[in-house]
């Protein structure tokens, strides 16, 4: 595994570069060949709590973690952990396709024991669906109809280009919009 280690506002240490390395391998277990892609980690402090982000591309999927706490030790196990679980859920997912549909080979690892406790980690249920009614507007009214309903986003049908977008408050308090393609 090929590694990208940056930090923000702190200097990554070799302890830090060879303990974040070391957890991340931990990973590897779970695929059938190793991965040829750059796995990007991004060590930074904000306000005294220590984020790790880390992003590794795959073929036919982007797994993606990141973690606030107030160690950055503890922050990278945690990351770690909320990788290994996405990489079981996907794994699920993808064995259950495979048994539906054919034999096609995948490139995670079978570990017969896992795919027990991982099949009833797997079920997504729906438990409230809402339908609205998508009003004509601009971002701003967006954003203020999202912070007077005390929502993280909101879905709205932008008024400059007739399409559905997603505004939505960010981590650090801004806002980002999303837009069809």
């Amino acid at each position: 595994m090929k590694y990208n280690i940056r930090g923000q506002h702190i200097q990554v240490t070799e302890a830090l570069r060879e303990y974040v390395e070391k957890k991340i391998s931990r990973l590897e277990k779970y695929f059938e060949a190793p991965i040829t892609s750059e796995t990007n980690v991004t060590l930074s402090v904000t306000k005294g709590y220590h984020a790790v982000e880390v992003t590794i591309p795959l073929t036919g999927v982007m797994l993606r973690a990141e973690v606030k706490s107030e160690d950055m030790y503890a922050s990278i196990d945690e990351v770690v952990d909320k990788l290994e679980r996405q990489i079981r859920k996907h794994k699920t997912k993808v064995n259950r396709k495979i048994r539906n549909e054919s034999g096609v080979r995948t490139f995670f690892k079978d570990s017969g024991s896992a795919a027990r406790v991982l099949e009833e980690e797997e079920d997504f249920e729906v438990v409230r669906t809402k339908q609205v009614t998508l009003k004509p507007m601009d971002v701003e009214e967006a954003i203020l109809q999202m912070n007077m309903v005390g929502h993280n986003f909101f879905v709205f049908a932008n008024a400059d280009t007739k399409e559905v977008n997603v505004v939505y408050r960010r981590h650090d308090g801004r806002y980002g919009l999303i837009e069809q393609s």
